[in-house]
């Protein structure tokens, strides 16, 4: 039977002072699909009880704890389609498990989990349960990174060569200028027994790479990684370079940085081959431009009919009028509920498939992050990824 209604969605962390909830909660509300009704947005129970108030849910639906969330959730005739994690790191891979253990489909934040085993839990779950467990890589979202991937696909720019990703911020220059030696930690993401091995590859880093691997389809092979601790008192990386050679023969450089001075959220890559190359820019993201050894440089611009079908299937505004972050988000969302519709109607998986990052992109940023780790422990030795 057709689901005939919104998806019932609920919320693991990101409560009152979280930007990542936020973005989520407007990204999955945007094409009125979705409805949020129940949450457990907190580790204080005070703090959750007011996220639930400021979202307007029923006090019932609003949990101390996700354990007790996915129980209750799970035994209710109207229980949620899925839940959407947005915790840190280290609980990933916990709170993932008890959803679908419960039977409930996951939308998760990335990186997959604290570390490339947890991730594998994660997998087998996945499996077992054959739950839809979606991946939030939102740069995936933007229509003029479908674009891209639709040249790619049709063969426009010949045998792939050469991929630079870059993505630069310049945010955590001032820890750098305040840090002290104490090894005192401000930011979650720099602290290892939370967030992982790696801050910045992790968290940024891992977007380049999923966006080259998006575009192209192309998995890497190996690479050889500088990962620095710029920031005094601080374990891990706040700045990555590396070089990547590709499955097929094609050859990457990969950057990410958060210590880049006056960058904002840089996210920008090159793809070069034989007939044309790409080029796409994060803070512009609705031109993508195409370059040719024997032509002029053409720009093409989002909400225009020369775009492919792919493309505008996810545009909703005419050209002209930008679209930007929320809406790449809210295209992964929409993707993912096709998914979660077909699984409520036992029609999961389909054949043609979905749009949308899942759990072999997730363990492939997992195993990224542990090579350019282990590659940079070994004075950037070329390291194949597990």
């Amino acid at each position: 039977m057709a689901v005939k209604r919104k998806l019932r969605m609920g919320m693991v962390g990101g409560g009152r002072g979280a930007f990542i909830g936020g973005v989520h909660r407007m990204a999955s509300a945007l094409d009125g699909q979705i409805e949020l009704v129940a949450g457990a947005f907190s580790s204080d129970p005070e703090k959750g009880r007011l996220s639930g108030e400021d979202f307007f849910l029923d006090p019932e639906r609003v949990y101390s704890s996700y354990a007790e969330m996915a129980e209750k959730e799970a035994a209710r005739e109207d229980g949620i389609d899925f839940v959407s994690i947005v915790v840190r790191n280290d609980l990933h891979a916990e709170v993932a498990i008890a959803f679908l253990e419960a039977g409930i489909n996951v939308i998760c934040e990335k990186p997959l989990s604290y570390s490339l085993e947890e991730g594998k839990r994660i997998a087998e779950v996945v499996e077992k349960t054959g739950k839809v467990f979606a991946l939030t890589h939102n740069y995936t979202g933007y229509p003029m990174v479908k674009e891209a991937r639709s040249m790619v696909q049709a063969g426009k720019l010949g045998r792939i060569l050469k991929i630079v990703a870059e993505y630069p911020q310049g945010y955590a220059i001032s820890s750098l200028k305040e840090a002290s030696e104490d090894g005192s930690i401000s930011n979650w993401r720099m602290d290892p027994s939370v967030s992982g091995i790696s801050n910045c590859i992790g968290d940024i880093g891992t977007h380049a790479e999923n966006l080259a691997k998006y575009i192209t389809g192309l998995e890497i092979e190996e690479l050889a990684a500088e990962l620095t601790a710029f920031i005094p008192g601080q374990e891990l990386d706040s700045d990555g370079n590396m070089l990547i050679r590709f499955k097929g023969g094609a050859k990457g450089i990969l950057f990410a940085s958060q210590i880049s001075t006056g960058d904002e959220n840089n996210l920008n890559i090159r793809i070069y081959g034989t007939e044309a190359s790409l080029e796409w820019h994060q803070e512009h993201p609705n031109e993508l431009t195409v370059k040719y050894a024997d032509a002029p440089r053409e720009i093409h611009r989002r909400g225009n009919s020369y775009n492919g079908e792919v493309c505008g299937q996810n545009t909703r505004l005419p050209f002209g009028h930008p679209e930007a972050f929320i809406e790449a988000f809210a295209n992964v969302y929409l993707s993912a509920a096709e998914a979660i519709r077909d699984e409520i109607e036992g029609n999961y998986p389909r054949e043609s498939g979905y749009d949308f990052p899942g759990i072999e992109e997730g363990l492939e940023g997992m195993a990224f992050i542990e090579a350019a780790v282990a590659s940079s422990k070994n004075n950037a030795a070329w390291t194949k990824l597990g």
